[in-house]
């Protein structure tokens, strides 16, 4: 299932969120060999953790981390503007566009899981008002984004082959969540289901700052 979490309630989820810091250990440290920080737990966190982002985090039937993301808002600090700008032409700052980051799949996911958390991605978008995510890829992604047709805008790019870093914008559209869905084996209303579960009537930060 999806959850969605803030990160002031991972402590609700002790294990879900321990493991998810590991995951991102695993996969950005020890496979692509990015210099990230690893705690003595061995969990990666970076210093946009505690800035409470919502986290969207696939969670296993038996209650493991399957896969997960991160957003924060532009409008304060991010990944893109502090440490990426060379790669646009100008900084993107605006409450309707949020950035998404940390994109991670446990060792052994199911080809869904990615899906799922693009849709997730998605439910997001749609019931907190915003408009578009940006976030940060490098050249193994593109074809992830593809096969699950969520594939961004391309707002600027440096390198060459697997070492090229670009930045996106995305979108997403009616016709998009469908494709997601389908590759996601989730339907549209019990993805729906699971973000109104988690948010129920309580109006989304960003619309209350809007109104």
């Amino acid at each position: 299932m999806l959850r969605y979490l803030h990160a002031d309630q991972l402590h609700n989820h002790p294990r879900l969120a321990g493991q998810m810091f590991r995951d991102r250990a695993d996969q950005f440290r020890n496979r692509l060999g990015w210099e990230v920080q690893v705690d003595a737990a061995g969990e990666e966190r970076d210093a946009y953790d505690a800035m409470n982002p919502l986290y969207v985090i696939w969670e296993q039937a038996d209650g493991s981390h399957g896969g997960s993301m991160r957003f924060l808002p532009t409008s304060g600090p991010v990944m893109v503007n502090d440490h990426f700008a060379h790669l646009l032409s100008g900084p993107l700052r605006s409450p309707l566009i949020w950035e998404c980051t940390r994109f991670c799949l446990a060792r052994g996911a199911g080809a869904h899981v990615a899906a799922a958390l693009m849709l997730g991605g998605g439910e997001i978008m749609r019931g907190f008002g915003i408009r578009h995510f940006v976030g940060v890829f490098d050249a193994r992604m593109v074809r992830i984004y593809r096969m699950i047709g969520a594939s961004p805008e391309v707002l600027g790019s440096a390198g060459q082959g697997r070492d090229r870093i670009s930045v996106g914008l995305w979108d997403f559209s009616d016709a998009a969540q469908m494709q997601v869905a389908r590759r996601a084996g989730i339907s549209p209303e019990q993805s729906r289901f699971w973000f109104d579960q988690a948010f129920g009537s309580r109006m989304p930060a960003v619309l209350q700052q809007s109104a």
